[in-house]
């Protein structure tokens, strides 16, 4: 038998299917560090998205609020403040993380509340406005919420 006569496969040769072995491994380690960055990213925004809406939902409940009923008072010792009309009574009690709403909890850090009437800060009885200062965590929003008092509430 002639070696000429030996047909030959063309094949990769083992050290270049090593090379091909390593650089697949490079790109598909690369390919999750990316995507592990990318879903620690959404989380990021998902977090920051839950918060401003909480803020955004706070706000939105107080302005409604402050429009529909007509007396608001605040009372320090409890930490609750009322709104009352001729229909019924609606109530926030504040605690350190959470701002309770009727049947809705709010996920909120509170570092300083405010109440004015007629344009002077008061610390307790009625009121006409509110400001909410969150946490620095939580974006430092600022939620300020007033209404026009009526006649009656100044002959009280």
């Amino acid at each position: 038998m002639k070696l000429n006569s030996l047909k030959r496969i063309k094949a990769f040769t083992l050290s270049e299917m090593i090379v091909v072995l390593v650089i697949t491994i490079i790109v598909i380690g690369l390919a999750f560090s990316v995507l592990n960055l990318v879903q620690k990213q959404m989380s990021g925004i998902q977090q920051n998205y839950e918060q401003g809406t909480e803020v955004n939902l706070l706000r939105q409940a107080l302005w409604v609020d402050f429009r529909s009923y007509s007396t608001i008072n605040y009372n320090a010792k409890s930490d609750i403040l009322s709104f009352e009309n001729e229909v019924g009574v609606m109530e926030y009690q504040f605690d350190e993380t959470t701002v309770i709403r009727d049947l809705d909890t709010l996920k909120i850090t509170i570092t300083d509340k405010m109440f004015y009437f007629d344009g002077n800060e008061v610390s307790v009885g009625e009121i006409d406005a509110i400001k909410i200062l969150t946490k620095k965590e939580e974006g430092a929003k600022v939620i300020f919420v007033y209404k026009n008092n009526t006649a009656q509430t100044y002959l009280k």
